[in-house]
């Protein structure tokens, strides 16, 4: 099968996530298990041939030179594909998440109403977190898109690549792709600061400059939202301080404290009553309790502060997969993944 067979196929099999290794046959990820589609294994031409269509010549040289990238890639009036094109034992590998055509609202994605009133927010940093393949970039686009079916606000986005295509309703959304349009996320995020913004998202924060960057903008009066590869919501907080020099971490406490709105982490598992995944989260709601143990370096008391603050929308995710459980929505061995 060609490239766009073999995409074409995983799309309509409701596949997550497609995998193309030298001396396998095409795997697809379907509600979260992995799944061979095909009876003749690729050889390194296939998979030369299948890179090559995506990158295209002008980008070949700096994959060979770089060795791996992260390019998009669309089927016309079937889906939009986020690739991640790199070598393994000398051969080209790819894996390939598939982007909806539609972005799915909050309510489908079955988030917690709290992210609508989120979403509203004028200012402040809102993380969103979790393993890859969590779903975060779903999340994010499923807030941008509640944004700008209710408000009339100027959203940037800043992604690596674009994965949601957003069109403009109330709001106007500008999306930045990284290495076509901006050469790092620090550097889009700079520069947005000068383009009149009211919301930046920022797919990723990777590194020192960008959640410095990102830091500074949530302060001058912007709501920025970002994602994170962490688990939880102490872990999220820690992750950020642990990233400064240790005599700017003082600092950086006050200023987080100051700025962060919240934190949501989310993790997909396993239906029971139907295909498909559904998604546990634990919320965090910067409150002047939170505040508190953000800058008095306390980040270990905060699980028991979200536990004990369910007025306040807050919950661990350990209580929220309890209550999937209880619905008979997923299985009681779930609880056994947290461990």
């Amino acid at each position: 099968m060609s490239l766009d067979q073999i995409l074409t196929n995983a799309f309509y099999q409701e596949s997550s996530d497609v995998h193309l290794t030298v001396g396998e046959v095409p795997v697809f990820r379907i509600n979260g298990d992995l799944v061979k589609r095909g009876e003749k294994p690729l050889t390194p031409g296939d998979t030369e041939t299948m890179a090559k269509q995506i990158i295209g010549e002008e980008k070949w040289a700096t994959f060979q030179d770089k060795r791996d990238i992260d390019i998009s890639y669309s089927i016309p009036s079937v889906s939009r594909f986020r690739v991640n094109i790199f070598y393994q034992r000398n051969s080209i590998a790819l894996a390939i998440r598939i982007i909806a055509t539609k972005i799915p609202s909050l309510t489908e994605l079955g988030m917690p109403k709290l992210l609508e009133k989120l979403a509203m927010k004028q200012k402040g940093l809102i993380l969103i977190t979790g393993l890859t393949g969590s779903g975060k970039s779903t999340t994010l686009a499923a807030m941008l898109d509640y944004m700008n079916e209710t408000s009339a606000k100027h959203i940037i986005t800043l992604e690596d690549p674009i994965e949601y295509l957003h069109k403009h309703k109330n709001s106007i959304i500008v999306q930045r792709e990284l290495d076509l349009d901006v050469t790092t996320f620090a550097k889009g995020l700079r520069a947005s600061l000068r383009q009149d913004p009211d919301v930046i998202m920022v797919g990723e924060m990777r590194d020192l400059e960008t959640i410095s960057t990102a830091i500074t903008a949530a302060e001058t009066g912007h709501l920025v939202l970002a994602t994170l590869h962490t688990t939880n919501a102490a872990m999220t907080i820690d992750r950020i301080i642990d990233v400064f020099p240790a005599e700017q971490k003082s600092q950086i406490r006050i200023q987080l404290a100051s700025v962060l709105e919240a934190v949501i982490s989310q993790r997909l598992f396993p239906r029971i009553d139907e295909p498909g995944r559904v998604a546990a989260t634990e919320i965090l709601i910067n409150t002047p309790a939170i505040q508190n143990l953000i800058r008095n370096e306390k980040m270990h008391q905060i699980p028991n502060v979200i536990q004990t603050s369910k007025e306040e929308q807050m919950h661990l995710m350990r209580t929220d997969v309890e209550r999937l459980v209880r619905a008979n929505l997923i299985s009681s061995k779930s609880l056994e993944l947290l461990e």
